[in-house]
């Protein structure tokens, strides 16, 4: 059987682009990339494989449908010195509420600090300064529906700016968590930033323009407006295992693993670990291995490498209870961070 000239076309065009498609890169395709940064460092030293282990003010980010499995209120303070001089800051808090689930809200913000305004007629600055900041707003609520199934869900206000420009957008998370019947294994999943794009306004696409520069005695400098383009959010799926597969008198291992698919980078694999002494202290340890994001000689591009860090959980009052957490993540070239986070349960 012959085959025609326009099928051997065809199926050139789909070889060729087949073999190009692994070679096109999804990074720096969305907007907001702020909210891709971890909140908390107990899931963040366990590599980010947190989405089925997750059970306190944190599933604000992670996982909603861990909200349900909080048994007391609690509140988180962050601060964190991120990447490039960044600030990151985090407050959140999360209240059980019966059988009504458990109700929880959340602001993120991380600024960077102000800087001369250039251009290329004047190098040196122009003597006006700017800055940049990105803004979260989450309110969140959980429930348990039976005793081995919760859901959750967060609606959030999202902004970023810089200068007079700004960008905002509403979005949604979804998350469940499940409890199977072989050795308590976990089951988490999650849907992340779910919503509409984003797209900068204000003062600095001001222009003048002469609509009609062929007509005598029309206006030559009427305002307008550049039309930016609009940026999608980042939207992130994460589905995760965890179970206690070591457990002594004093003390239990849990391993967690999740997979993760963004719509702005290549597929990762998480592995992580936490050693619990006494439910005093803690160990832990992970990281994060991406997919198909690997240059010619088979390097990682990602700088995320190895996270480990630490906790302790201490009664100081009768009905409350304090948390200090530590992480250290290596970012390679783009040196290293520390995190820490501070709760109160009560």
């Amino acid at each position: 059987m012959k085959l025609s000239r326009n099928t051997i076309r065809i199926a050139m065009i789909f070889l060729i682009m087949a073999s190009t498609s692994q070679a096109v890169s999804k990074r720096g395709t969305t907007a907001a990339s702020f909210l891709e940064i971890g909140i908390g460092a107990r899931g963040t030293a366990m590599g980010n494989a947190y989405v089925a282990v997750v059970d306190d003010v944190n599933s604000l980010y992670w996982n909603p449908g861990g909200l349900a499995l909080m048994k007391k209120s609690e509140v988180s303070f962050i601060q964190t010195n991120w990447l490039a001089g960044i600030s990151f800051n985090n407050v959140s808090a999360a209240f059980p509420m019966g059988n009504l689930g458990t109700v929880g809200f959340a602001l993120t913000s991380i600024a960077i600090e102000e800087m001369d305004v250039t251009t290329v007629d004047q190098p040196d600055g122009t003597g006006e300064r700017f800055g940049a900041s990105d803004l979260s707003a989450t309110l969140g609520w959980g429930r348990k529906f039976t005793d081995r199934f919760s859901f959750g869900a967060n609606v959030k206000y999202i902004e970023e700016r810089i200068w007079h420009m700004k960008a905002s957008s509403v979005a949604v998370d979804l998350g469940t968590t499940f409890k199977t019947q072989f050795r308590d294994l976990k089951v988490g999943m999650s849907v992340s930033n779910f919503g509409g794009k984003m797209q900068l306004k204000g003062d600095d696409t001001l222009i003048e323009v002469d609509v009609a520069p062929d007509q005598e005695g029309n206006n030559s400098r009427i305002n307008a407006h550049l039309d930016t383009d609009y940026w999608s959010l980042p939207l992130t799926f994460r589905v995760g295992l965890a179970a206690d597969v070591f457990k002594i008198q004093h003390g239990k291992l849990t391993l967690a693993v999740d997979a993760a698919h963004p719509n702005n980078y290549s597929e990762s694999i998480s592995v992580g670990g936490e050693f619990n002494l006494l439910d005093l202290a803690f160990l832990r340890a992970g990281q994060t291995f991406y997919l198909d994001d690997v240059d010619e000689d088979g390097k990682a591009l990602s700088p995320e490498g190895f996270s480990v860090g630490g906790g302790v959980n201490l009664l100081i009052a009768r009905n409350l209870r304090f948390k200090l957490d530590l992480a250290y993540g290596d970012w390679g070239i783009l040196s290293d961070t520390r995190r820490f986070s501070l709760s109160l349960e009560f």
